[in-house]
């Protein structure tokens, strides 16, 4: 009866809640998630190329999972892509200087990166899940393995990251959203706001028009050189100096392009900036003017309002780059002065926007005109061949210390004389198009340079200026501008060409 007893007893632990198991279960979960998220933070992210940027993936552990685009330094982007724990950041953060410039060298570049941009995207997330899921086992294997020391455990803990890894990926595709791309969220500089999403669509839609269009400028600009034989009044001889004045490129890549077979075909002695080679004067932006060294000619800068000191260090770095501020030096036979813009209108704490025209701001920009004056008049002779400013607004005070003085600044072309009709000034257009915000209208921005033909004298005897249509439009225009008649002109007579006084007006 005991045995029988003994038999149909319920077993001790019948009834009660298995403490010790649950703890064991709940110490290598906790053990397994803990080694999980610290494996994703220190080894989590991969880089990526993303057609000429360089890009850091990373999944970080998330309630409401999303996707974060980092733009340094304006700010980022969220985007409500999909749902469940695992948050997506993707962070550009520079431009790869040999992808960038496998862009600029190849006509077809652009067009090619624009069609493997998603392909590299897909990839790069490919990689991410394969490489996040492998630290996250591996990592909470280790930890497990370091507080049991114990091989079942440790398994176990392997087996519980890849769970939770395979779940928080599953989720993530499971609610993915497509159309998330539509409708970010801004999160940075509310000055920025505008630039990086406001137009972001508009800017989308018409991107891919305006790549497929790339690939025919720098043919189109080869025939350039062959027009030039037919223009014509004014034959530019072989010894003349030749000087290309371009101006706001605006980090367009398709600028440089252009650039390079202008100097290549035109023989151009020197090429001239006028400032706004960025947009941002960002860190990441310093690779954009990499490109200066493939003209293997001198290029002179000055630093535009869009142009950061980080900027200017960057095109000071380039090899053939020569950085004018409120300097004068002798570049091929020309002397030349330059000064930088005083402003940097992107840092909205030092320049708020709507002040753009108040009287202070125009008064500074005024006095770096002054300012230039002041140094080109410590030169013998008190006067120089070209004087470089950013816009045009400082230029009325050196009339007559100038024959000519190069601008930019105002997008559009403008030539006029300034003081008393003996100095020039040349505006430039925008070399960039303006950058992206020139594809936001229905007509793009085009893009615009100039060849400025200097005699022995270095008096300027004409211009050629050269128009390079945006989308839909994809044509070349030049047209030929005469300063004078080399027959009849002062310069065709011995001696030195006729110079302006010098005026102080403003």
């Amino acid at each position: 009866m005991t045995r029988l007893a003994r038999w149909v007893r319920p077993p001790a632990w019948s009834g009660r809640i298995p403490w010790r198991r649950i703890g064991a279960a709940t110490g290598v979960f906790a053990v397994s998630v803990a080694g999980l998220a610290l494996g994703l933070y220190l080894c989590g992210a991969t880089g990526v190329d993303v057609g000429p940027f360089r890009a850091t993936m990373a999944v970080t552990p998330s309630l409401y999972g999303d996707t974060e685009v980092v733009l340094p330094p304006l700010g980022s982007l969220q985007l409500d892509s999909h749902d469940g724990p695992a948050r997506l950041m993707v962070r550009l953060d520079a431009l790869d200087r040999a992808r960038t410039e496998a862009l600029i060298t190849d006509p077809a570049g652009i067009t090619a990166a624009s069609r493997t941009a998603v392909d590299d995207v897909r990839a790069g997330v490919t990689r991410l899940v394969l490489r996040t899921t492998a630290v996250a086992v591996l990592a909470a294997m280790l930890l497990a393995a370091l507080v049991y020391r114990r091989m079942t455990r440790v398994a176990w803990s392997g087996g519980l990251a890849l769970a939770v890894m395979t779940s928080a990926f599953g989720a993530a595709f499971g609610t993915f959203n497509p159309g998330a791309l539509r409708e970010p969220r801004y999160e940075g500089l509310l000055a920025n706001a505008p630039s990086v999403m406001g137009n972001a669509q508009r800017i989308a839609d018409r991107y891919d028009e305006y790549a497929a269009q790339l690939q025919k400028l720098v043919s189109n600009v080869g025939n350039l050189y062959a027009t030039v034989q037919n223009l014509p009044v004014y034959s530019p001889e072989d010894d003349n100096l030749r000087v290309l004045h371009v101006s706001d490129l605006h980090l367009n890549p398709a600028a440089w392009g252009v650039i390079r077979t202008v100097v290549d075909n035109f023989h151009i002695d020197v090429v001239v900036d006028t400032g706004d080679i960025t947009d941002w004067g960002s860190e990441p932006e310093k690779a954009f003017v990499a490109s200066i060294a493939l003209l293997k000619v001198p290029y002179v800068y000055i630093r535009g309002n869009h142009d950061s000191p980080v900027t200017e260090a960057a095109v000071a770095a380039q090899p053939n780059a020569i950085v004018l501020d409120n300097k004068v030096v002798n570049v091929a036979g020309l002397t030349i002065a330059g000064i930088g813009d005083p402003r940097f209108t992107p840092d909205k704490e030092q320049e708020p926007s709507g002040e753009g025209q108040s009287k202070a701001t125009l008064e500074r920009v005024i006095g770096i005109g002054d300012r230039l004056a002041d140094t080109i008049g410590k030169e013998p002779g008190d006067m120089v061949d070209l004087a470089l400013v950013h816009d045009p607004t400082s230029a009325g005070p050196l009339a007559g210390y100038a024959p000519v003085v190069l601008a930019g600044h105002l997008h559009h072309r403008e030539v006029r004389k300034l003081g008393d009709d003996q100095t020039m000034l040349m505006v430039q257009g925008s070399t960039g198009g303006a950058g992206l915000r020139g594809l936001e209208g229905d007509k793009p921005t085009p893009l615009t340079m100039s060849v400025l033909y200097f005699d022995d004298d270095r008096a300027l005897m004409a211009y050629d200026d050269i128009t390079v249509g945006g989308t839909g439009l994809a044509e070349v225009a030049l047209s030929r501008h005469v300063v004078e008649d080399p027959s009849t002109s002062p310069a065709a007579q011995p001696g030195p060409s006729p110079r302006p006084a010098p005026s102080r007006t403003r």
